[in-house]
């Protein structure tokens, strides 16, 4: 009987106490850690209407069990099947939430009416909007029947104030690897009102073989959306787990992506932006307090595909050109309704940051009204950056401890070697740690800007980017990286269509989070480059349990200071270039009895080594 429940359902819930009786459809799998959606039937209007959806009605619900309440923000939804039809008008609205606990739930309506009550911050005091304002009820939530990679069945990816995320359901900790760019990932011609100013619209095409035909039920208009999800299931056959998108670049490098509603026709679009870099274009063409319902609801079907296998949604809501663009760069109605919207739609996935602005130049006190504001509204504590100039990173100062509710910091580099990764990673880690309230670090666009990440075909080993962007974050305790394709070659970070551009890449990250994953409890272990003798050399530890050594040069020669409690421990060889199994040296076995010779690797002394001595 349970299966009959378990599995995709419409159930309809009518409520007494209501002086309007409406009936609340629960869509979704009651299970835990899965997608519920309620949809109520509201007032009917449109993306255009005078009394603007959007801004001046506020639907909110507050979810119970036991001692955990959680109050979600809802949004207008159109027909309520927005990414099938297109359409811009209807009278459903929408709340998207992912219960955490088994049994029995309650729930709660609020729905307000009043100008601009969207935004406001005390708005348990405005008008009711009738319909559904005040209804209740209940659901049942049984356990989860997904495995493997699926988010699902892992559960949320939390910040527990440490330097790694954890997953709330399996209780592991994540490292995240995958690719920062295209940053335009969602200028993708198969969503609504699709522009392409400055030619950087994509279609995916290398990827249409890589869609898996298992993931139907995720397309739109029958078989729209196909490559994008191919190109997402490549990565994660990969053993990729994170890509990352802006959200909103109207005045930026691609200026094609953006939530809102055009004034004009696309064509008028296309052409001033492809000439125009200015704030004109935000000012004149976009209906700046309203949303696109149909594109949103297409992107939501990109990310609950991307949360099946296993991914980490990289929220970057602004780049620098855009930060300001925004209520004239003074946070107000327009930002806060922009993050609002974001959070409804999208705050209810498993694993997740929201990033507030790449390249963030906003003054320090905006930025931080921006992150008190969020934080405040997402009632998840999804992880919480922001992420800057390679030359300002000073600008995390204002931020660490109990300055902000940021919990991490998104951290860009630039030298062509990737030669300034580890120290900026332990810089930040150290001054956050010394607060109290440890940051979860990432390196999220190592590499000078026009090289970064080169194509296989420039450079088919990736030596540096391996040994001292990838190997050099995690060897500081930074808890992922993610690459940054330049802008100088093919497949750059504005153009790239095909991930397999850098195939020869990805096995490297696979090797080194299967061996993080199998080998070390990096969770408990902390950055300790003194115990080595080679200045080229990273070291980690947990004392006198286990001790992890990178070499980049000079295997051969690396001296390790293991104490003196006269314990013995075993020496292991792996290989990140190549991965595989842990093989022997020319020594098995070390004492502590202070500095020791770690031996010889087991081949190619010339290359890098890492060494597990446990």
């Amino acid at each position: 009987m349970y299966k009959d429940i378990l599995f995709c359902f419409l159930l309809l819930l009518t409520f007494s106490s209501c002086n309007q009786q409406k009936e609340v459809v629960v869509d979704g799998e009651l299970q835990k850690w899965h997608r519920i959606t309620l949809n109520f039937e509201g007032p009917k209007t449109n993306e255009l209407a005078d009394d603007n959806p959007f801004l001046h009605y506020r639907l909110d619900v507050t979810f119970s069990n036991g001692d955990k309440t959680y109050r979600i923000p809802g949004f207008y939804a159109a027909d309520g099947n927005a990414a099938e039809t297109s359409s811009s008008k209807g009278n459903i609205w929408q709340v998207r939430f992912t219960p955490d606990t088994l049994g029995e739930w309650t729930y709660s309506v609020s729905f307000k009416k009043g100008e601009n009550v969207a935004v406001l911050d005390d708005f348990l005091s405005a008008k009711s909007a009738g319909f559904m304002d005040g209804q209740s009820g209940s659901f049942t939530i049984y356990a989860s029947d997904k495995t493997g990679v699926d988010n699902r069945a892992k559960g949320r990816l939390q910040y527990i104030g440490e330097s790694y995320l954890q997953y709330a359901e399996s209780g592991k900790y994540f490292i995240k690897l995958g690719v920062d760019a295209p940053e335009n990932l969602l200028a993708y011609n198969d969503i609504d009102v699709a522009t392409n100013a400055l030619d950087f619209q994509k279609t995916w095409a290398p990827h249409a073989k890589d869609f898996d035909t298992s993931a139907t039920s995720f397309l739109w208009q029958q078989d729209k959306g196909k490559n994008l999800l191919g190109a997402i299931r490549y990565l994660a056959d990969e053993g990729l787990n994170v890509f990352s998108f802006l959200t909103f670049n109207v005045d930026g490098d691609d200026r094609n992506v953006f939530p809102h509603l055009l004034k004009v026709p696309i064509e008028n679009y296309e052409t001033y932006a492809s000439v125009k870099k200015n704030k004109e274009a935000w000012e004149t063409m976009f209906h700046k307090t309203r949303f696109d319902v149909s594109k949103l609801d297409q992107w939501e079907r990109i990310f609950e595909y991307a949360e099946t296998k296993g991914m980490f949604l990289h929220f970057k809501t602004h780049e620098t050109e855009t930060d300001h663009l925004m209520d004239e760069g003074v946070f107000d109605i327009e930002g806060k309704l922009y993050y609002r919207e974001l959070i409804a739609r999208f705050g209810h996935h498993l694993s997740m940051n929201w990033n507030l602005g790449e390249e963030n130049n906003q003054p320090i006190e905006e930025a931080l009204k921006v992150a008190h504001y969020v934080s405040k509204l997402d009632a998840y504590s999804s992880h919480l950056v922001i992420h800057t100039f390679p030359n300002k990173d000073d600008r995390f100062a204002h931020f660490i401890g109990d300055q902000s509710p940021l919990t991490g910091a998104s951290l860009q580099l630039s030298h062509p070697d990737f030669n300034d990764v580890h120290a900026r990673v332990l810089k930040w880690r150290k001054k956050s740690n010394i607060t109290g309230k440890k940051w979860a670090i990432a390196v999220d666009e190592p590499g000078k800007a026009n090289i970064a990440l080169l194509p296989d075909n420039e450079d088919p080993e990736h030596n540096f980017a391996r040994s001292r962007a990838l190997w050099g974050t995690l060897m500081a305790g930074g808890f992922g990286v993610e690459w940054y394709f330049g802008y100088a070659s093919p497949n750059s970070d504005l153009t790239c269509e095909d991930f397999r551009s850098r195939d020869l890449f990805w096995d490297q990250n696979k090797y080194v989070l299967d061996f993080f994953n199998d080998h070390v409890p990096f969770w408990e272990m902390e950055p300790n480059d003194s115990l080595t003798s080679d200045d080229t050399s990273y070291c980690m530890v947990k004392e006198e349990t286990v001790y992890l050594v990178y070499a980049e040069h000079n295997a051969d020669n690396i001296m390790l200071h293991l104490g003196n409690s006269g314990k013995t421990f075993q020496v292991k060889w792996f290989d990140p270039r190549n991965g595989g199994a842990l093989q022997n040296g020319s020594i098995a076995t070390v004492s502590a009895t202070g500095v020791v010779h770690l031996g010889m690797p087991p081949s190619q002394r010339n290359k890098d080594w890492v060494i597990l001595v446990k």
